[in-house]
């Protein structure tokens, strides 16, 4: 288990530093001591090693970005916490790489990471609209709005920014998530650091 930590921590640093493209299986396992069929006998697979790379970098968003990822019953902020993960994804460009390319290839059946995405955005479509729901209850957010519609709304925002973004980086990701609470009636206040 330390080995398999260790691994995907390491990982975690070598996608950060030199991107997905570069951030082959060969290097993260020079990176951490071990061969390459030393390294994906913790995974299984290279396919299986970059989904658990991502989910690992998901615990590590929720812990500082939680309203935006996934912590049920945070409505405070919600709208800042998606402008302050976007902004944060635009200071790690290899992660972005990675799940563009990784989301895309998932979406056929067969591919191993396909159940990874499709339960990822179905948790985290679920708890935003929870989210935007109880704005609702408080009055933050109009009646009128449909919680699930918005939750789908966003993510495909999110991702379609990320595209545009890996082909034009003047893209202000987080200034167009920021645009969209607007248009739903939520300020986001995007001031400090989350912590974590």
């Amino acid at each position: 288990m330390a080995k398999r930590e260790e691994i995907l921590d390491t990982a975690l640093e070598v996608i950060a530093r030199d991107g997905y493209s570069r951030a082959t299986v060969r290097e993260l396992a020079n990176s951490v001591g071990l061969s390459q069929a030393g390294l994906l006998h913790y995974f299984g697979t290279k396919e299986q090693l970059f989904v658990e790379i991502l989910r690992r970098r998901d615990e590590r968003d929720q812990r500082a970005y939680g309203e935006a990822v996934g912590a049920a019953g945070t409505a405070a902020d919600i709208a800042g916490a998606f402008v302050r993960l976007v902004r944060h994804n635009a200071q790690v460009p290899g992660f972005v790489q990675l799940f563009t390319r990784f989301s895309s290839e998932a979406s056929e059946e067969q591919h191993p990471a396909h159940a990874f995405f499709r339960d990822r955005y179905a948790v985290s479509r679920t708890i935003t609209a929870d989210t935007l729901r109880k704005l609702q209850e408080e009055g933050r957010l109009s009646p009128g709005l449909d919680p699930e519609r918005l939750a789908l709304m966003v993510f495909a925002l999110i991702d379609g920014l990320q595209m545009q973004w890996l082909h034009d980086p003047d893209v202000d990701m987080a200034d167009h998530v920021a645009y969209f609470w607007e248009l739903v009636g939520l300020t986001p206040r995007t001031g400090g650091t989350p912590a974590g």
